[in-house]
């Protein structure tokens, strides 16, 4: 919907010039901006809009209470506004536009912070209440919806985008090593972390209480649900209730004042997606849905089958208008643009496929794209989910025969996407259960991560903190929980959240269409919650009440086909587009000019990566982003101007 930024001090920061930070996340607000402000105070409050619902001027934001006592900035979409305003209107307040924004501001006037309760949506929202001077900072509950915070002591800013807080002059950029070594270990930095030091993210369903520059209090009003439960019905009717959440969290998010389409990439959770909203827009119009094709290389070597061939099926089977994007290796070429739009460093290039299909979407008129995103993290579907379910086979052997099974792994080729499954299922064999649930989501072990740092950063840091933010995730899971409920809570609070949500929004946001998740619709995430895990993935199959739930209305072969993932062939480009990239930007002398990663290290990896002898295609390619990322955020040659 659009973008916030603001900061509120006590007597610092005086000589920021908000107009000029607030252009910097001008992308996300095409259609209108504006800036309310109280210098007596110290607060100042902006936003750009992406008029989605009511795009009258009625819509405006900063936006003020009837009794002018609050002021309200808010990114997002609220689905059960509708209800609400009933609520409301039956409790006598009147209204004077048509957008959910009003209704979320009148919200808090009645109920305060707990109306974050009542809400289902994507957002993130500041109240500043100007009779107590209390500013009210909060996130949706599974962080569709980013923010950025800083906050010195004297000075909280916050922003839907890191560029607005450094370029916009609050933050002097300081690389946070352990960031560095979490990009390294996972691809994203989980939790609260940022690349930059003094610049944190807020997490999913958090509520900050700010005063006089400063966090006075920090909570959170939404824990993920786990509640397993044995099946009340049977198998049949359960996947009916599944399917009936996934058509009516897809109705509510159907709510716009502008054109709207859809992902399809042919697989499960966006066709699931297209059907029902095919059905619910059929009497007005053909559905506009997009995909794409990566061309000059192969996906196979990626572990991947080719998405497009599937995408045109389910077009065809339900009557919608498929629109694809073709690319090669030339999308390479705006890979510093992708690494400045993203904020951080993440070596992930479906971002560029979102960014392609979301720029194809905006060229046809379309606002807002509804995704198939969540659907592995609520239901399972990741292999990671099946090898988990394998634990019950050695997971309870004595430890020294763990550590042969660990041990056995470096025996394993590198060359083929089975022997690097294979590889990574028993890396870590050995360690203790939990341990054994984080490992799960490395990219890297953490001594060959901690290995490739600086000598300067490696002595600040023990390798074993790339457990510590998932470790801190765990410990709040409630005691009883199966391995199952603690990784996908894993996977809702960091994998979700840190990394595909993240680039989703930032991707979408850059072309000016925002981007909605129907399968992390609060209802639906509340059932899945209770369903027990034999009904989320049995035997091999992940996913399987969902697929169950979609039979009536998809092909079997669309629904039970191979399981893959956004990709493009990033190892042919290693070896062909990206290598002169990689000789540059990872040569030595550049290395020991930035200090971050040890030179001699990278070049072994180099070296062993292109003789085949080990897989370190997005190892390297993370480098790659962190250097490009330290080229624009610390030396200030920026990929784009704004």
């Amino acid at each position: 919907m659009c973008g916030i930024l603001g900061y509120l001090h006590n007597g610092t920061k005086t000589s920021i010039d908000f107009s000029s930070a607030l252009s910097f996340i001008r992308r996300r607000g095409p259609d209108d901006q504006g800036v309310w402000s109280d210098t007596d105070v110290g607060v100042w409050l902006g936003q750009v809009r992406l008029s989605i619902l009511d795009t009258t001027s009625a819509g405006h934001q900063p936006m003020l209470s009837q009794d002018g006592r609050v002021v309200m900035v808010f990114n997002g979409e609220i689905y059960n506004f509708r209800e609400l305003r009933a609520e409301l209107e039956a409790e006598g307040l009147t209204f004077s536009s048509q957008s959910d924004s009003e209704v979320l501001l009148a919200l808090f006037c009645r109920y305060g912070i707990d109306c974050l309760n009542r809400l289902n949506g994507i957002f993130a929202v500041v109240f500043w209440e100007r009779d107590t001077h209390t500013l009210w900072v909060a996130r949706d509950q599974l962080g569709v919806k980013p923010l950025y915070i800083y906050n010195d002591g004297s000075c909280f800013a916050f922003s839907s985008e890191m560029k607005g807080l450094i370029r916009g002059g609050f933050s002097t950029p300081e690389i946070d090593p352990h960031a560095v070594l979490a990009h390294l270990g996972y691809l994203w930095s989980p939790g609260e972390r940022t690349i930059v030091r003094d610049i944190s993210k807020m997490l999913p369903g958090q509520v900050l209480c700010v005063r006089n520059g400063c966090i006075e209090k920090k909570s959170f009003y939404y824990q993920l649900p786990i509640n397993e439960q044995p099946l009340a019905k049977s198998v049949e009717q359960t996947a009916v209730d599944v399917a009936d959440a996934v058509r009516t969290a897809v109705q509510r998010q159907l709510v716009s004042d502008v054109p709207l389409g859809s992902f399809l990439s042919g697989g499960l959770d966006s066709s699931a997606i297209v059907a029902f909203a095919a059905e619910e827009t059929r009497d007005k119009e053909r559905l506009q849905c997009f995909s794409i094709r990566v061309d000059n290389g192969s996906t196979a070597n990626e572990g991947f089958a080719d998405d497009l061939p599937y995408a045109e099926r389910v077009a065809k089977h339900l009557g919608v208008d498929l629109h694809v994007v073709g690319v090669g290796d030339e999308m390479m070429d705006r890979l510093p643009e992708m690494v400045y739009l993203l904020d951080e460093p993440t070596p992930d290039p479906a971002a560029l496929n979102a960014l392609f299909i979301s720029e194809l979407a905006s060229q046809n008129g379309i606002k807002v794209l509804l995704s198939g995103a969540g659907g592995d993290d609520i239901f399972t579907g990741y292999r990671r989910h099946f090898a988990l379910s394998q634990e019950r086979w050695w997971g309870r052997l004595p430890t020294p025969l763990r550590s042969v099974l660990a041990g056995s792994t470096n025996l394993l080729p590198a060359s083929s996407p089975l022997s690097r499954r294979l590889g990574k299922a028993f890396r870590y064999a050995d360690l203790p259960s939990d341990d054994r649930l984080i490992s799960y989501f490395f990219w890297l072990e953490p001594e060959q991560a901690h290995g490739l740092l600086a000598p300067e950063l490696r002595r600040q840091l023990a390798a074993d903190e790339l457990f510590a933010p998932l470790r801190e995730t765990l410990s709040r899971v409630p005691a009883g929980a199966t391995p199952l409920d603690k990784m996908l809570t894993l996977e809702c609070k960091h994998f979700l959240t840190d990394h595909n949500l993240n680039y989703t929004d930032k991707m979408g946001m850059a072309t000016g269409v925002e981007v909605r998740v129907p399968l992390l619709d609060m209802d639906l995430v509340n059932l899945a919650g209770k369903l027990p895990a034999q009904v989320k993935q049995k035997g091999r199959e992940g996913k399987w009440i969902f697929k169950k739930a979609m039979e009536p209305y998809l092909p079997k072969d669309i629904i039970y086909r191979p399981k893959t993932g956004f990709g493009v062939p990033l190892r042919n480009w290693l070896q062909g587009r990206l290598k002169p990239l990689v000789d540059e930007v990872l040569s030595p002398s550049s290395l020991r000019k930035r200090g971050i990663f040890d030179a001699e290290a990278v070049a072994r990896l180099i070296a062993a990566d292109r003789a085949g002898r080990i897989d370190a295609a997005y190892t390297l390619f993370g480098i790659v982003c962190m250097e490009l990322w330290c080229k624009q955020y610390l030396d200030g040659n920026f990929a784009l101007d704004g």
